[in-house]
């Protein structure tokens, strides 16, 4: 998501993790989290928003119509994708739902946030320019696309192409290790040990940055 924090008023380090869908950002929080970091993940607030109940589930429905809203009371993901990959307008209005919600959620998370530092794991984070101006760092979480396409297939139901299409919105490869102060190599070859000992570097790297 591409909304940005608010200012916060303690000194802690700010980290902005980021990479494209499928490189495993989430992974590497997780290990973050157990290292003591305070984890503020935009997909799991967008998630919230849009299951059964969520603050954006009314909204979207009187933008959009029952046929986005499941049987359950959720954003139908898969109808969503469809309209916004097709109408850039669509897209707009669906942001302009969303990222008012995530932004006030993002707040509360980091200003209740105790852990050595603050990790603010956002998939748009280098297409939003935003958040480039909030963070103190950024790290990569890299791989090449091929492995991005064959993770993404693995854990659902969609096809190379429309994951293709995922990637077509999100920033190049590239322009991801452009801006990143560090970088996590997650790629086919990576196991969860070397890994868990890329993160465990810097995350001693960012305590001391911290102190």
């Amino acid at each position: 998501m591409n909304t940005q924090p608010q200012h916060e008023s303690e000194s802690t380090l700010k980290l902005g993790l980021t990479g494209g869908i499928g490189s495993g950002k989430t992974k590497v929080a997780d290990l973050l989290q157990d290292l003591g970091a305070s984890i503020i993940d935009t997909d799991a607030i967008a998630h919230s928003l849009t299951a059964p109940g969520g603050l954006a589930i009314e909204p979207i429905r009187e933008a959009f119509g029952d046929q986005v809203i499941d049987a359950q009371g959720a954003l139908d993901r898969a109808q969503m994708r469809q309209k916004v990959f097709k109408d850039a307008n669509a897209r707009i209005r669906l942001e302009g739902i969303l990222h008012p919600l995530i932004r006030q959620e993002v707040a509360r998370e980091a200003q209740k946030a105790t852990g050595l530092y603050r990790v603010f794991v956002v998939p748009l984070l280098v297409e939003s320019g935003r958040w480039l101006e909030q963070v103190d760092r950024v790290c990569v979480v890299d791989c090449d696309e091929a492995t991005q396409i064959a993770r993404v297939m693995a854990r659902s139901q969609l096809s190379a192409e429309q994951v293709e299409e995922i990637m077509m919105v999100q920033a190049t490869r590239d322009e991801r290790l452009a801006v990143a102060h560090d970088v996590i190599d997650n790629g086919a070859n990576t196991d969860f040990e070397n890994l868990r000992q890329q993160v465990l570097v810097l995350h001693r790297l960012w305590c001391n940055l911290t102190e």
